[in-house]
């Protein structure tokens, strides 16, 4: 019976070891599961994730049924993971792939195609990619090698040249009866891979070959634990102890003595060399490791290889670190050596490291300070604010300072205590604060110290493609450069989220070292805090008028135009719309006054509330908010009121900008509510009573199920306790059925009972 007629066991089963990757976790996935050839089952093993990994792995399994996921209680490690994946498998053929890293498109027909062709090999060896986050793309240096082989089947005693193929389990697939047969499993630590790959190798009898690249193999710029330094890399020694024990054991294997030998000491001395492997004060000892450990497994009548690895590999033999480290220094250009001192005189005389700087720098960080700043400099607002308010409820102990701009100072409110940017107690409070909130990037020039807290709390969720997923996209990237902006990004400690698709978002396009907190943003506790008497107050001091249907209308900024340049006719949308609807006009704060709404606003056609200080009491005092692809709709969303999405540039928008999802969809947990891409269709929304009909509703449920995550009134709270107080995360995320957001305006009865409007039939649902 041929395998197509199999319904039982799968061709190829994918084991998938899923550790701390939710930011990547989707792409490995749909990278397997969009592939044209579909007789495969993906093992994918969550081995105790602390993040969201295995909430990813279940909803894939709920939509998928090759999706098969194993959640482990305590983590185990990815070899052990991979072994628990390799028993679970029911497929012909093993494929370990990393979860950080995505197949290419038609890899797994080329591979069903190769098995065919070569009856089944025990191995067959793959091509690869790296891919790197500037989206630079390396090919790997065993392309010829595989190309080479054509339709060979061979061993590698026949052909030991494919011994020196980059050592990983990845980029091979193995016979399962032959993998499971020989009773094949992961020892413990990191290096697993290279004694995995040399004894599956040299235990095949039948190994082939692949040309076509069918992993992309990301080269992660942090989170890799290969790039962690530390004494873990130590293990590389017992793991080639252990793969010289076992040629110990074949006779039959002496002829490939040396070539493994060889690869031994070539790893041992690309590790000594790594700064992200081995540090300093660490250099001395691994030398002395690596020159036992080639004093122990040297072949008889080994040949050194020629040129200057001959000299490194004579100079480990003799196991002279002393004799090593001149001979690197000495190898070290010229020009290298002035390029390193250019460039630490640069560093060290940036205008930024004045001596009056230094001099903070050399003082006691003050571990009751808080530096807060918000939209660059711009003043008190979002969700610093928010913590600020709350730390001094919570964390009266801890002083808030503000960084304004020369000449806002006057808007500050009062008695909050602030500093211009770069006046002189500048530099001294942001030497010398604990904690830095920001929900932007502070400077370059400002060096975090050892000690110091950066928060992070970010001012949207992400539609837009945002960090250095930037970089495909000229009129997002341009005046942009993506190397200082991760060089900022490093200096985060924590990062704040207010949904899973924002904390998959941040991991993967800021490839940094930070620690999520999916607490919600804090600006939007309001949304959940505030009664019907300050929906009221704010419509008064507004001047929305009784009875009146308020829109708020936020369009966002556009990369591809200068200036704002308003995509409705506003004087023709309030005209059709009549006097029972205020549209409250708010452009983007990148930009001006605008002389068009200023005169709208004159006539009273508008009201303009671009320089309006804070934006969540216009959402609280409107009914309805459109908007194009602004962030405002997910904090809008917490309100459980109309979105209507205006969106007439969207084909010129998403290929200029790139979004993640797509807002005309009309797909649930895509489409907030109701869309319109002309002005014809928008004001039929309205007219036609779409904007806030049944289906409008449904769609608005499912946005928020998917958005309005962690939003539940008590963010601020979360976050005070957890970066200023270093307590738990808490109070616990309320469920979404469980929050009650602020009373829509002029229909509900407030916390205290106060009916503000006409309530007629909602009295009911209210218990009035």
């Amino acid at each position: 019976m041929s395998h197509a007629e199999n319904a039982i066991a799968p061709r190829i089963s994918l084991v998938v070891p899923v550790y701390r990757v939710q930011g990547y976790l989707r792409a490995c996935l749909d990278s397997i599961l969009d592939q044209s050839f579909t007789d495969f089952e993906i093992v994918a093993i969550d081995d105790a994730s602390p993040d969201a990994c295995g909430r990813i792995l279940d909803e894939y399994a709920a939509r998928d049924e090759r999706v098969v996921p194993v959640h482990l209680t305590e983590n185990q490690g990815i070899g052990k993971a991979r072994d628990l994946g390799a028993l679970r498998a029911r497929g012909d053929y093993i494929f370990f792939l990393d979860s950080d890293d995505t197949l290419a498109e038609g890899a797994l027909q080329a591979v069903a195609d190769r098995l065919d062709l070569t009856a089944d090999p025990d191995i067959l060896l793959l091509n690869h990619v790296r891919t790197y986050w500037t989206n630079r793309v390396q090919a790997s240096a065993a392309g010829e090698m595989l190309a080479a082989a054509g339709k060979d089947v061979f061993t590698a005693l026949e052909r030991p040249e494919y011994l020196t193929m980059f050592a990983v389990v990845w980029n091979r697939v193995y016979r399962r009866e032959f993998y499971v047969g020989n009773e094949f499993t992961f020892t413990d630590g990191i290096y697993e891979d290279a004694l995995m790959v040399y004894k599956t190798m040299l235990t095949a009898e039948r190994i082939a070959c692949l040309e076509q690249v069918c992993v992309e193999y990301r080269q992660r710029r942090q989170g890799n634990s290969m790039r962690t330094p530390g004494r873990k890399h130590f293990g590389i020694f017992e793991q080639y102890a252990r793969l010289f024990a076992f040629l110990d054991e074949r006779p039959h294997l002496e002829p490939v003595r040396p070539l493994m030998f060889e690869r031994m000491v070539s790893h041992f001395l690309f590790t000594l060399v790594r700064p992200d492997r081995i540090v300093p004060s660490d250099r001395a000892s691994f030398f002395k490791r690596s020159a036992q450990q080639y004093r122990r497994f040297k072949p008889a009548g080994f040949t050194r290889p020629e040129g200057m690895t001959g000299v490194r590999f004579e100079l480990l033999e003799r196991g002279s670190y002393p004799a090593y480290q001149a001979f690197e220094l000495a190898g070290a250009t010229k020009s290298k050596l002035r390029k390193r001192a250019l460039k630490t005189k640069n560093v060290l005389g940036r205008k930024a490291y004045d001596q009056l700087y230094r001099m903070y720098q050399r003082r006691p960080i003050d571990e009751n300070l808080a530096v807060y700043s918000a939209y660059w400099n711009r003043g008190v607002a979002c969700n610093p604010a928010a913590i600020y308010h709350k730390a001094k409820e919570l964390a009266p102990h801890v002083h808030g300072v503000w960084v304004v701009r020369a000449g806002d100072e006057e808007n500050v409110p009062a008695g909050v205590d602030y500093v211009v940017s770069r006046s002189p107690r500048y530099w001294e409070v942001m030497a010398r604060a604990k904690y830095l909130v920001n929900n932007v990037n502070f400077p370059n020039e400002i060096v975090k110290r050892p000690g110091q807290v950066h928060l992070q709390t970010h001012h949207g969720t992400p539609l837009k493609q945002m960090g250095i997923d930037q970089q495909r996209f000229p009129a997002a990237a341009k005046n942009m450069s993506f190397h200082k902006m991760l060089e900022r990004v490093d200096k985060w400690d924590f990062s704040l989220s207010s949904n899973q698709h924002s904390t998959e978002i941040w991991e993967r396009v800021y490839p940094c070292a930070f620690e999520n907190i999916d607490s919600g943003y804090p600006r939007n506790d309001v949304y959940f805090q505030a009664t019907s008497a300050d929906v009221a107050r704010i419509r008064a001091e507004l001047g929305i008028q009784d009875g009146q249907t308020a829109i708020l209308y936020c369009p966002t900024v556009r990369d591809y135009q200068k200036g704002f340049i308003p995509r409705l006719d506003l004087e023709r949308l309030c005209r059709e719309l009549g006097p029972d609807h205020v549209v409250l006009v708010r452009a983007h704060y990148f930009y001006g006054a605008d002389p068009q709404l200023a005169a709208l606003q004159e006539r009273g056609l508008i009201k303009d509330v671009s320089r309006y200080p804070v934006v969540e009491d216009l959402c609280l005092a409107s009914d309805v908010l459109i908007t194009d692809y602004s962030s405002i709709m997910f904090d809008y969303a917490c309100l459980d009121r109309p979105i209507v999405s205006y969106v007439d540039d969207w084909d010129v928008y998403s290929k200029a900008r790139g979004v993640y999802f797509d807002l005309l969809s009309q797909e649930p947990g895509q489409t907030p509510g109701a869309t319109a891409t002309s002005e014809d269709e928008l004001i039929e929304v309205f007219r036609s009573g779409a904007w806030n009909g049944e289906r409008a509703a449904a769609l608005r449920q499912a946005f928020r199920e998917r958005f309005v995550q962690y939003d539940d009134g008590h963010a601020a709270e979360r976050v005070v306790r957890r970066i200023f107080l270093n307590q738990e995360a808490t109070p616990a995320v309320l469920p979404l059925a469980e929050r009650t957001p602020a009373p829509r305006p002029a229909q509900a009865t407030d916390r205290a009972g106060v009916t503000t409007g006409d309530t007629a039939g909602d009295a009911d649902l209210v218990g009035a």
